[in-house]
């Protein structure tokens, strides 16, 4: 299914604007920022109230929250980003304590939040921030729609509600914390000037998506070819350097910090599936894009964009990777909505209530959907258990943890996995916290009480509602 119905070389889109794609000017008055502003802030105390919850119910995981809140702990504290949690799942051979997490994925970018850390040292801070960058996304989308669609009143509204309800962004905020939070408004941004214009502004905000995570460096490749329709200088600088720059990630930086000195995931690369497998997948994937946007996304160069990160995802050897619902996909969001702003420009017509509508249709199949069910606001059996758990754990001690009770102890003490070998670790874990019900690592959890119950150096704190926790007795 081709994605857009002309290369990037036809129909370029001039410096000088024509008639069909103006540049108009913004609206002059401070008040034009009032209806962005009211939306972002709807959506952050919104994602804001929704994570925070989620946390609060132990739906967040070890794996991805606990590492992030590890790594950026140890940027706060002035260290190299590294994960005890991570360390459960490191490369054969490992016998490190904490797993360096630049020889995971290249995202630097988690440093910029080591100040707030710092401030508010709490894992709670990685979620509140999440929030507040797909808020700004929202903003600058809203903000996109009002400058290009000036007699379209209702467009800052529709662009900005549909961006903060799309289906990506619900999936990421639904799923704990993630680097790929930070492409989020950097892709928005860099639309945001390429429809001005602004190519060298552009260019700088592609060029920070390196940044954010490796693969990206695709995204801003491909970025460059369209600034070079406007500006060919730039636009090709952006393509090298970004080229250029994913290669040394992937071939020289990741492999400097990991254990076994190679990035893992080039291992990965031979699919056990095909490219052509899982289609009926992949396919609702890209209707989910169309929708969204009317069809229109197919209507403007800037759904080249979307290319890369499709082609990782649909040749991954991973089938969650194909489906919809994933984090991942929350950086076609701001990549659809400026592209539906940029057809509608250049004079395609869709009533701007078609991509709210999609959303609201999608909303009850969406993570946030549970801030309206009486369930969400009160705690099971299992939730206060687990509360209580995790409040008996002394601070600074080193602490065995299930994923789900992992990131509730981050800030506070050094945590790891409860997975195999975790108590054969040097210096050892002298407590252990975990839900019997926690599955990942398969059927670790149960392994490690067992054989923790079984020794006579261990002794039960507290059994409540399947949540155990032990402490190593002195000798």
């Amino acid at each position: 299914m081709a994605l857009i119905t002309e290369p990037p070389t036809a129909a370029p889109l001039p410096t000088e604007p024509s008639t069909a794609a103006s540049l108009p000017t913004a609206p002059p008055a401070t008040a034009s920022r009032v209806v962005p502003a009211i939306l972002a802030s709807v959506f952050l105390a919104l994602y804001t109230v929704f994570a925070l919850r989620e946390h609060a119910r132990f739906r967040t995981t070890g794996y991805d929250l606990g590492i992030f809140g590890q790594g950026v702990r140890a940027y706060a504290e002035g260290r190299a980003p590294a994960s005890e949690i991570r360390a459960a799942t490191a490369p054969a051979g490992f016998a490190g304590d904490a797993y360096p997490l630049l020889g995971d994925h290249f995202h630097p970018v988690l440093a910029l939040l080591a100040p707030l850390y710092r401030l508010a040292p709490h894992v709670g801070t990685l979620l509140v921030a999440q929030a507040a960058l797909v808020a700004l996304a929202v903003y600058v989308l809203a903000r996109t729609a009002q400058h290009h669609l000036p007699t379209r009143t209702f467009a800052p509204v529709a662009i900005g509600t549909a961006c903060g309800l799309g289906w990506g962004v619900q999936q990421l905020i639904g799923f704990d914390f993630h680097e790929v939070a930070f492409a989020v408004p950097l892709l928005a941004l860099a639309c945001r000037a390429y429809l001005d214009g602004r190519t060298r502004a552009a260019a700088c905000w592609a060029a920070a998506l390196l940044l954010v995570k490796e693969d990206l460096g695709a995204t801003a490749a491909v970025f460059g070819l369209l600034l070079a329709r406007q500006d060919r200088r730039t636009g090709l600088a952006l393509t090298a350097g970004s080229l250029l720059g994913a290669a040394l990630i992937v071939y020289g930086v990741i492999p400097a910090f990991a254990a076994d000195g190679r990035y893992v995931y080039l291992a990965q690369a031979s699919p056990a599936y095909g490219l052509l497998d899982g289609w009926h997948v992949k396919a609702l994937t890209v209707l989910l894009l169309l929708a969204v946007t009317g069809g229109l996304v197919v209507r403007s160069p800037l759904a080249w964009l979307l290319l890369p990160t499709l082609a990782w995802r649909f040749t991954s050897a991973n089938p969650a990777h194909w489906e919809p619902g994933l984090h991942y996909s929350a950086v076609l969001v701001p990549i659809a909505m400026a592209a539906l702003v940029d057809a509608l420009r250049r004079g395609a017509r869709l009533p701007l209530s078609v991509p709210v509508a999609v959303a609201l249709l999608l909303l009850p199949a969406q993570p946030v959907a549970a801030l309206v069910t009486p369930g969400f606001w009160r705690d099971t059996p299992r939730e206060a258990a687990a509360r209580r758990a995790v409040e008996l754990v002394p601070d600074g001690v080193r602490v065995a943890a299930s994923n789900s009770l992992a990131p509730h102890l981050t800030d506070r003490a050094t945590v790891h996995l409860v997975a195999d070998g975790v108590l054969d670790r040097r210096p050892a874990v002298e407590w252990i916290v975990a839900d019997v019900r926690d599955a990942y690592p398969a059927g670790a959890v149960r392994g490690v009480l067992a054989r923790a119950v079984g020794e006579s150096g261990w002794r039960v704190v507290r059994e409540e509602a399947g949540v155990v926790v032990l402490v190593r007795q002195r000798a």
